[in-house]
């Protein structure tokens, strides 16, 4: 009976730390979609810096565009999050978002990092839990 309880016990911390991989997988592939929008950004703003009226495409909905000129190409509105934006010029707002990509991307190694070391926990966990399912339907390991 306790070889069934400390494999219970063990079965339950693999699922808790496969349920916190998942979810940090889940929150890595999001800061992933949010740097590529950055980067997105930062490349749109180089290409319009300094033009006079560029032609751009702007998003309606259902995949269709409208042809638009800009009008100003020295300024943009940067959102700083929580509904709140400010209006900054070009390249205060390409440092804006490059800050904004670098503390993402630390996070992301941080979250990756600690995905690391669940992987390895799970890994470590697992031949034991195997070892104790052989144990109790008496089954050569």
């Amino acid at each position: 009976m306790e070889d069934r309880q400390r494999l219970e016990g063990i079965i339950n911390e693999l699922n808790a730390y496969k349920a916190q991989a998942d979810m940090l997988n889940q929150q890595v592939e999001t800061l992933k979609t949010t740097i590529a929008d950055l980067t997105i950004a930062q490349e749109t703003l180089d290409a319009i810096k300094g033009k006079q009226s560029p032609e751009t495409l702007v998003p309606i909905g259902a995949g269709s565009f409208l042809i638009t000129e800009i009008k100003n190409t020295e300024e943009v509105i940067v959102g700083l999050g929580s509904g709140a934006a400010v209006k900054k010029n070009i390249d205060d707002a390409k440092e804006s978002i490059e800050e904004q990509k670098k503390e993402l991307d630390n996070i992301m190694q941080k979250m990756m990092s600690d995905l690391t070391k669940i992987s390895q926990i799970i890994s470590q966990k697992s031949p034991e839990a195997e070892e104790l399912i052989q144990k109790i339907e008496g089954t050569p390991g």
